[in-house]
């Protein structure tokens, strides 16, 4: 299948994997069956590779609602977000439509992705995040100009997922892996180990991603490895995560981040990157 270079991610989302996308392609495998990535989140990898067939997850429904409305509704996906205003009593009524519960449930899958896509594009920083009751809380960017309507990339990406076969799944990782066979390739993008008691970000989702998470996923990636599967995962470099993955190839990576509320507190950090194969 030939690659749509036009199709790439729509939203910028936490630890998106742009900045070091270059280094995750030098270690795919070749060839495999079937591409699993069970953090999918804003989906650079997923769109660098555009395997033919995948089976893509993640814990947040919003955002696996976005992707299956650009793959089936994309031209009144388009047309929905040509509605918005970049204005910020505006900006404001639209995030707070998931203060009101009985009237957010009222929204078309179509009107939910559309204002997932809006508050990614006008929001501050960029980003999707909630509250513990899972209500979108970040604030107002005051952009400009910003791209809410990027018919090229939404185009490219849903001619992507009507040409390949891909499974979007809203799961638990470990029930999504469960599912693999041997010959399946796996990357794995999860929450990273915060390289500081205040360097975590998991308000992507309600609840979060911590240590026992990170053991658990381990311990997943011990049963891929004994099923012969291959399997690619990043993170922070972190001790608590260089040790747990000891028994794998390891190789340190650079990479620039810019999440951080401080300008002065983003750069470059090391990340990990973790295979059982070489």
């Amino acid at each position: 299948m030939v690659k749509n270079n036009l199709a790439a991610p729509l939203l910028k989302w936490a630890g998106g994997k742009r900045q070091i996308v270059y280094w995750i392609l030098k270690y795919v495998p070749q060839t495999f069956t079937t591409y699993y990535e069970p953090f999918l989140g804003g989906g650079a990898v997923l769109f660098a590779l555009q395997p033919e067939k995948a089976v893509v997850n993640d814990i947040n429904s919003e955002l696996i609602n976005v992707y299956e409305v650009i793959r089936d509704n994309v031209e009144e996906l388009i047309a929905d977000l040509r509605k918005h205003r970049n204005e910020e009593a505006y900006f404001y009524a639209i995030r707070n439509l998931d203060r009101d519960k009985e009237r957010y449930n009222r929204l078309t899958p179509i009107q939910r992705a559309s204002r997932i896509i809006y508050l990614n594009k006008t929001c501050y920083n960029g980003l999707f995040r909630v509250n513990r009751a899972g209500e979108f809380n970040a604030p107002f960017g005051n952009y400009k100009r910003p791209n809410i309507v990027n018919e090229l990339t939404l185009r490219a990406v849903s001619d992507y997922f009507n040409r390949a076969q891909i499974t979007f799944t809203c799961r638990d990782f470990e029930a999504v892996l469960k599912e693999a066979r041997k010959g399946a390739f796996v990357y794995l993008d999860p929450p990273y180990d915060p390289v500081s008691t205040t360097a975590s970000f998991t308000g992507y989702s309600r609840g979060g991603f911590g240590k026992d998470e990170q053991i658990r996923l381990k311990e997943t990636c011990d049963q891929l490895n004994k099923q012969g599967i291959k399997f690619l995962l990043s993170n922070s470099a972190t001790d608590f995560i260089k040790e747990l993955y000891k028994d794998y190839h390891l190789e340190i990576i650079q990479a620039k981040r810019a999440i951080n509320s401080r300008a002065d507190k983003r750069g470059e950090i090391d990340e990990v990157l973790v295979m059982n194969f070489t």
